[in-house]
């Protein structure tokens, strides 16, 4: 079974960035694709971005231009930076790795913009 440990999490003021950080049990390259999600309280799980095998990337419209999702293969290990972080990001931010229709998820991370 894929393993995922996120890390990087934190509180920080509005305006601050964090770097997520999610480590894979295995080589990225099995899986079709990877990313991070997110979960408010009493709101449902959301998109925030994906990196496919091939490179493509995807993001929610609201973080493009302020976040980024890259990737270091030879560390098996998925990036998402967050700059000029806002109240309304504030979550649970979880990693996921897709083989076919099967995900497997990591525990989460928690992410606060407050003052």
């Amino acid at each position: 079974q894929v393993q995922l440990v996120e890390s990087g999490g934190g509180l920080v003021q509005p305006g601050g960035s964090l770097r997520l950080s999610c480590a894979a049990s295995e080589n990225i390259f099995n899986f079709n694709d990877m990313g991070w999600y997110r979960q408010a309280p009493g709101k449902q799980r959301e998109l925030v971005a994906t990196i496919n095998v091939g490179g493509r990337i995807n993001y929610e419209d609201s973080v493009k231009g302020r976040f980024t999702i890259s990737r270091d293969n030879a560390m098996n290990t998925v990036f998402l930076q967050m700059n000029n972080l806002t109240p309304n990001n504030t979550a649970v931010y979880c990693c996921t790795a897709r083989i076919m229709a099967r995900n497997s998820w990591g525990r989460g991370t928690q992410v606060a913009a407050s003052p």
